[in-house]
């Protein structure tokens, strides 16, 4: 069993053109990335559960994207239409989104919004509620509510309203892109379990001028409410920085990760699988030991060489994040 925590489907879909219903062997290149992830990979990994993401793409220098908040809110509605048709289509299941309440697919899904200016106001967030949608992440590079990943900033008045009508709903936070000041405003703001669905250990990447990855107390502080981190497939994020472009990362790497968490914690209950692998990576750019999302369980045999018993391996594949999903409201199962 596998439970994949950051997976970018309706993204590279909509607004990149990929078929994920096929197999990554069968899709074509985009933007000189081969893709790694597809519905079929999934299923021969095992995975029984995802966490799929609405990522609505900021304008920047880089990408076209969305400036207003409407214009947020339409690419979360288009991702939102992609994901009620792979239900209907019997090829992802979410059970608790009222408009796919008849899907019989065969990988359950929680949906989570990664940046949250698509949300304009209650109503938004209530209709994303009755969609699926279970975990916001407040930023990804600035929003109107926090700042993010390379754009440090405070949660704003906007942010801290927002964290309200989040707990009130019972909806987990991902503090994956939060920056730093960001991410400590939110431990004082809410109560309520913080998770970080695909983040590495700063420790071990070491220079990390855009604030992506977590410090030992930031681990530490999720650990503390029963959160759980998604280990980060991307190269970049698992090596060393002085090492990145010197050689590929291989899932020794992913490893040394899951053992910083475990090792600062004392435990293994708070480390998970976040690949991300679809993120706007391509082959070159994840650990050299895997081609596809099909190869995952290898993870579970890196683990059992490096000395994990089995019992400590399923929770990191699987049953950390389970036991996240089991604190959401009754329908999510």
């Amino acid at each position: 069993m596998l439970i994949d925590a950051h997976l970018d489907l309706a993204y590279n879909a909509v607004l990149r053109g990929r078929d994920v219903t096929k197999p990554a062997s069968e899709q074509p290149v985009v933007e000189n990335e081969i893709a790694t992830v597809g519905l079929p990979d999934l299923l021969d990994a095992g995975a029984t559960h995802i966490f799929a993401t609405i990522f609505c793409q900021p304008q920047s220098s880089r990408h076209a994207g969305y400036i207003t908040p409407d214009e947020a809110f339409d690419q979360a509605l288009a991702q939102l239409g992609y994901y009620r048709r792979l239900a209907d289509r019997n090829l992802i299941n979410i059970p608790w989104s009222s408009s796919s309440s008849k899907s019989t697919g065969p990988i359950t899904t929680t949906l989570l919004l990664e940046g949250a200016d698509a949300i304009r106001d209650e109503a938004d967030l209530d209709m994303m509620y009755r969609e699926g949608v279970r975990i916001v992440g407040l930023s990804w590079s600035r929003t109107r509510f926090a700042g993010g990943t390379g754009a440090p900033g405070p949660v704003t008045d906007l942010g801290k309203q927002l964290i309200k009508w989040l707990d009130s709903r019972h909806i987990l936070h991902d503090a994956s892109h939060l920056s730093d000041t960001s991410f400590w405003d939110l431990m004082g703001l809410s109560s309520k379990m913080v998770i970080a669905s695909h983040s590495n250990c700063r420790t071990i990447v070491g220079q990390d001028i855009r604030q992506r990855h977590l410090t030992d107390e930031m681990i530490s502080a999720i650990a503390e409410r029963g959160g759980v981190i998604g280990i980060n497939f991307f190269d970049r994020f698992l090596l060393p920085h002085e090492q990145y472009g010197r050689r590929r990362a291989t899932l020794g790497d992913v490893v040394a990760h899951i053992r910083r968490i475990c090792d600062l914690t004392q435990s293994t209950n708070f480390v998970g699988i976040g690949t991300d692998m679809d993120g706007g990576l391509g082959r070159e750019q994840i650990p050299q030991d895997i081609t596809t999302a099909a190869d995952l369980p290898r993870v579970r045999d890196t683990l059992a060489r490096a000395g994990f018993s089995t019992p400590d391996i399923d929770k990191i594949m699987f049953a950390n994040w389970r036991r996240v999903l089991d604190t959401l409201t009754p329908e999510v199962k």
